[in-house]
């Protein structure tokens, strides 16, 4: 019996969990570029749960796949923040309904007692701002892999 290897991991789906601020810069490399049309986003007050489904390009298979010489991969992801308060947005018709945007990054900027303000920045000036009683978010891929329809990865700054 063999060890498990880093790259065996590469194939599994994600689920990963956010509840401070470096978690979440992890969440947001690997959303970053994700893409998504402007009908999937979902405000759910009584819940207290704002959520996007994201059609997120696999940073994290990346290098195996120019390795290996295959198509470049995205996945459908739902990204999904719990313990919301309120939504505000700026840059958003949400009345063009094929409208697709693209996600830049996520950022925590923490407040008191572990509230604070979760910042969604969208490419073409577009943001999402939360303000959460605490941070709780999950990126959860809920599709398999599918070739990238560009062929080709998006320029990903180090």
């Amino acid at each position: 019996m063999t060890d498990a290897s880093f790259e065996d991991g590469r194939e599994a789906p994600l689920n990963l969990w956010a509840e401070d601020a470096d978690d979440l810069k992890v969440i947001s490399t690997l959303a970053q570029d994700a893409v998504f049309p402007v009908t999937e986003m979902k405000w759910q007050p009584s819940k207290r749960r704002f959520g996007l489904l994201l059609n997120r390009f696999r940073w994290e298979d990346k290098d195996a796949a120019a390795r290996r010489d295959r198509p470049f991969e995205r996945v459908q992801s739902v990204l999904v923040f719990d313990s919301v308060l309120s939504v505000a947005s700026q840059g958003i018709d949400r009345g063009e309904k094929d409208m697709v945007m693209s996600l830049l990054s996520v950022e925590f900027e923490p407040g008191e007692d572990g509230a604070g303000q979760v910042l969604l920045t969208l490419a073409g000036d577009g943001a999402i701002r939360l303000t959460v009683e605490a941070l709780e978010a999950t990126l959860k891929d809920v599709t398999r892999p599918y070739q990238a329809p560009s062929g080709r990865a998006p320029q990903h700054p180090e």
